[in-house]
């Protein structure tokens, strides 16, 4: 048989109960102090201004869209013209873009066969005639079927690449 519970045990465990809600409130409330948090070292961190990145990072303004925005007759070659950015250029070459273009700079690559029409003739006067900043912009920023690289080849690799094809020139039409 059950017993009820007296009138003041419940009442009194109304109380505690009362009381320790209270007590979380408070707590809650009171306990801690957000304001002295903004003093603390770690988040003063982020007030701090930025130290001046390096050059050839993450870009703060612009990257690669203010190249895309440039007109690309008046895009410049910023490296030099040497056998060492040819040789690099020809590693890149051989590295990303042989697969299509082929070994000899033809359109006649592996994979570049399956295309129609085929990929461009990198020695003939159609390429060879646009500026070395058109090669640059196509190369980065794709056009017709050619992909866009910008997230593949740095600016580097794509100067180093426009050089070698510009080594490779032959009037072959």
């Amino acid at each position: 048989m059950k017993t009820a519970r007296s009138a003041p045990t419940c009442s009194l465990m109304r109380h505690a109960v009362f009381i320790a809600l209270l007590g979380f409130a408070s707590l809650a409330l009171f306990g801690c102090n957000y304001s002295e948090m903004r003093d603390d070292e770690a988040v003063q961190a982020y007030n701090e201004e930025f130290p001046q990145m390096p050059k050839k990072t993450i870009p703060v303004d612009g990257g690669v869209w203010v190249e895309r925005e440039a007109n690309p007759m008046e895009i410049v070659d910023p490296l030099a013209d040497d056998s060492k950015m040819r040789a690099w250029g020809w590693e890149r070459y051989h590295f990303y873009c042989v697969q299509c273009h082929g070994p000899m700079l033809d359109g006649n690559g592996t994979v570049g066969q399956s295309f129609a029409p085929l990929p461009a003739n990198l020695k003939s006067s159609k390429v060879q005639d646009l500026s070395d900043g058109e090669i640059f912009y196509n190369v980065r920023f794709g056009f017709n079927r050619h992909p866009p690289l910008y997230s593949t080849l740095t600016d580097d690799e794509t100067w180093a690449i426009v050089r070698y094809v510009r080594s490779m020139r032959v009037n072959s039409e």
